[in-house]
């Protein structure tokens, strides 16, 4: 079974502006090597709105947040940009909703490299890594949450999401040292 990494939201404005995002950058720098040598499939997945706004979701308070917070989150910034290495082999996706599933090619380009294994990883965990998890589930992939290559403003939401949600859902959790390409 081909296996993909999808890191999702780590991003120079976000990692700039949101302190508990940095704290991925390590465990994931250290693993993207070690991905691409196994063969695993590495997808950025990236969010931002369009400048004029014309996708932003009318009467919704935490996206008007995130849009007016300038060019961090605007589609044209350098706050958008993937604060990771990315490899010529790399697929970029850009998303604009919590999930990197939504409103993406990202199920079509995997689907095309016959993946049916997922490592989820970014920022944050009670948004974007549990929206793309449960999304990863119902188009049947078997996913895989690597602990500490997520992370939350809320650290008990965090845990709470790595120790109970995750497992009862059936995903795996494991930190980014001890995954490698789907075998622990």
């Amino acid at each position: 079974m081909t296996t993909a990494l999808i890191i999702g939201d780590v991003q120079r404005g976000i990692t700039g502006g949101y302190p508990f995002a940095g704290q991925v950058l390590p465990p994931l720098t250290e693993l993207l090597p070690r991905a691409r040598a196994a063969g695993v499939l590495v997808v950025f997945v990236h969010f931002a709105f369009r400048d004029n706004g014309a996708d932003l979701p009318p009467g919704d308070a935490l996206y008007r947040t995130f849009y007016d917070a300038g060019d961090t989150f605007h589609e044209s910034s350098a706050g958008i940009e993937i604060d990771l290495p990315v490899a010529d082999e790399d697929v970029v996706v850009l998303k604009r909703r919590a999930s990197a599933f939504a409103g993406t090619d990202l199920d079509l380009v995997l689907r095309a490299r016959g993946v049916g294994a997922l490592a989820v990883a970014g920022v944050a965990t009670s948004a974007m890594v549990a929206a793309t998890c449960y999304d990863a589930a119902d188009r049947g992939y078997r996913v895989t949450v690597l602990r500490d290559g997520c992370a939350d403003g809320d650290q008990a939401m965090h845990d709470f999401f790595m120790d109970a949600v995750f497992p009862s859902r059936g995903f795996e959790v494991v930190p980014c040292a001890g995954w490698h390409g789907g075998r622990v």
